[in-house]
């Protein structure tokens, strides 16, 4: 008779728990698998600028922006899509970045709060509202909340402060700078609609 004892109950979990948990690849991933490493290649054009990253699968678009590309404007706030600190735009449509696998994102377009302004140096206009409004305290969320009110305005959901207010719900503002967020949307409003 095998004598059970916990320690073989425990390490047999362990082992199988290291088996399901982390395979190698994740089947049907878009991309291709590098040899050896278990990572997947994922080609994103990054505020216009072409990529090509090699991330373990289940890499997020937040992870591979802020740990890959060194691109921090895009905050990791709770890391579980409830406060939209980590909004950017996905082939024109906002997006939280702490939800979406990269691999998910495979050939897309995807603009962060860097790729608002020109070349150049000049502000986006939505930007420049935030600024002039002071539509910010300690400006933590500024980055998530001008990718999503830019969203806002193309989606075509800024007409009255109760829209404007219902469609930029999923940005929390703890400092609570909402007045002036809905002023910045609406004053960017008309030049957003001329760019």
């Amino acid at each position: 008779m095998t004598s059970i004892t916990r320690r073989t109950v425990l390490s047999g979990g362990a082992a199988l728990a290291g088996a399901v948990m982390s395979p190698p690849f994740v089947p049907g991933a878009v991309g291709k698998e590098t040899p050896r490493s278990g990572k997947v290649v994922v080609r994103l054009a990054v505020n216009g600028y072409p990529r090509e990253l090699a991330l373990d699968p289940r890499t997020t678009v937040l992870d591979a922006l802020r740990e890959h590309l060194l691109l921090t404007g895009t905050k990791k706030g709770c890391d579980q899509g409830q406060c939209g600190a980590c909004t950017v735009h996905i082939n024109g449509e906002r997006v939280l970045s702490c939800l979406t696998l990269a691999v998910a994102a495979e050939g897309a377009r995807v603009d962060t709060i860097e790729g608002l302004s020109t070349p150049g140096g000049r502000l986006n206009p939505m930007q420049q509202a935030f600024i002039e409004q002071d539509a910010f305290q300690c400006g933590f969320c500024t980055p998530g909340q001008i990718m999503s009110a830019v969203a806002c305005v193309r989606e075509g959901h800024a007409e009255s402060d109760a829209d404007i207010r219902e469609y930029m719900s999923g940005n929390l503002c703890r400092c609570g700078a909402y007045p002036k967020i809905v002023a910045a949307i609406k004053q960017a409003r008309p030049k957003l609609d001329k760019v």
